[in-house]
């Protein structure tokens, strides 16, 4: 599982890097403060299984019954107008972002900086153009990916030495784009029967924005929403669309750390310790927070990441154990691990993901919360806790 992140300048993107993963990194208003892509651990959360079975065990990443799930995400480096001809850092952003499976876009929504980066006043620069430009440059990356192979294709399908599906998802191999998504679009626009020789100008790009939908899905983070005098300009934008504030959400936690205040990303206020001594910039910083909640729910920040893995990529929550009945891994760790998978993974897949050995060997498995043995071709829940019964064990 791997996040992209992605904004022009100065829009708040390193501030979200660095507040989702708690890593400090490079951030400034001008453009390519960010050379090298920035890779961190960020956490999705999703109700622990503890809750089901109404056990406590200790692990760091169950809170309250809350579990934290890890998930990779890079901070990619120099989008600007032209990435697509190789403009800033066009040829490093692009394959940054393909080894995304899904990209959110930190637009700047208060309207601070222009279509450069550079600061203006508050409503200034219309953001709208930001989430243009931005959906332009990878539509137009793909684009430019199939009509140059495009006579290519053409020849193979002639030849029948490739079919239409087969043609066009090879060229995409790179960005991971599987015969089934290229399939589900061509059905989808009527195309699968269309002889590519007649595909019009129009078809194949009707076709590539489609197919960049599907396979590159884009949250828009609708940064320093706090700034905003209202937020109606959410609902101009197609795109999945998170009002947030990644600075307050950065603060926060800088806070929590250092045991001022009781805080939990994703937790629609905070509470003040009182055993720690609040220093007036301190009590000043977290008045400005309090005041952040009044515009927005959240801060947005862990809303994002959850509707990135959760509602767009459709992914659901497992647990793997090796003892059915404790519920433990082989060390005596209740609830030890949690994996994500794909909606519809079965048995086998979950296998596959703890060891190739383990999916190999593979005999049936176990549905902790029910006790009943299921097959590896049965299809997993979300919050799923499942013991694999192999013949190898892993390594």
């Amino acid at each position: 599982m791997q996040i992209g992140l992605l904004g022009k300048a100065n829009v708040g993107k390193s501030t979200f890097f660095s507040a989702a993963t708690e890593t400090t990194v490079a951030s400034g208003n001008f453009p390519f403060t960010t050379i090298e892509p920035n890779i961190g651990v960020a956490y999705v959360t999703a109700e622990c299984a503890c809750q089901h079975f109404e056990i406590e065990h200790n692990n760091d990443l169950c809170k309250k019954g809350i579990r934290y799930i890890p998930v990779k995400i890079i901070d990619i480096a120099g989008l600007v107008p032209g990435a697509h001809e190789g403009k800033g850092l066009g040829n490093q952003f692009l394959d940054d972002a393909r080894q995304a499976e899904i990209l959110i876009h930190v637009v700047d929504i208060a309207g601070t900086t222009d279509i450069q980066g550079q600061p203006v006043s508050v409503g200034t620069h219309n953001p709208l153009e930001d989430v243009k430009f931005v959906q332009d440059e990878f539509d137009q990356w793909f684009i430019d990916i199939l009509k140059r192979e495009w006579d290519k294709i053409i020849r193979e399908i002639d030849q029948k030495r490739a079919k239409l599906t087969d043609g066009i998802a090879k060229r995409f191999s790179g960005l991971g784009v599987k015969d089934y998504q290229v399939q589900e679009v061509l059905q989808k626009l009527s195309l699968i029967s269309k002889n590519p020789k007649e595909w019009s100008d129009s078809d194949i790009e009707t076709f590539v924005k489609d197919l960049r939908k599907n396979t590159k899905p884009m949250i828009i983070a609708a940064n320093k929403a706090d700034l905003c005098k209202d937020l109606d300009i959410i609902n101009e934008i197609s795109e999945v669309v998170v009002p947030c504030s990644a600075e307050t959400e950065l603060l926060l936690r800088k806070a929590t750390k250092a045991g001022i205040i009781n805080y939990f990303p994703g937790q629609e206020g905070f509470t003040i310790n009182e055993e720690k001594e609040i220093l007036p910039p301190q009590k000043k910083a977290l008045d400005l927070v309090a005041s952040v909640f009044k515009k927005i729910p959240s801060t947005g920040i862990q809303k994002i990441l959850n509707s990135a893995v959760f509602d767009s990529l459709n992914f659901i929550v497992v647990y793997p154990v090796e003892d059915e009945t404790k519920l433990t891994n082989k060390d005596g760790v209740v609830l030890p691990d949690t994996k994500l998978l794909p909606k519809d993974s079965t048995a086998k897949d979950l296998a596959s993901l703890i060891h190739a050995d383990i999916a190999k060997g593979f005999l049936h498995a176990i549905d902790c919360k029910t006790k009943q043995r299921i097959s590896g071709d049965q299809k997993l829940k979300n919050g799923d806790v499942i013991k694999i019964v192999s013949t190898l064990s892993r390594g």
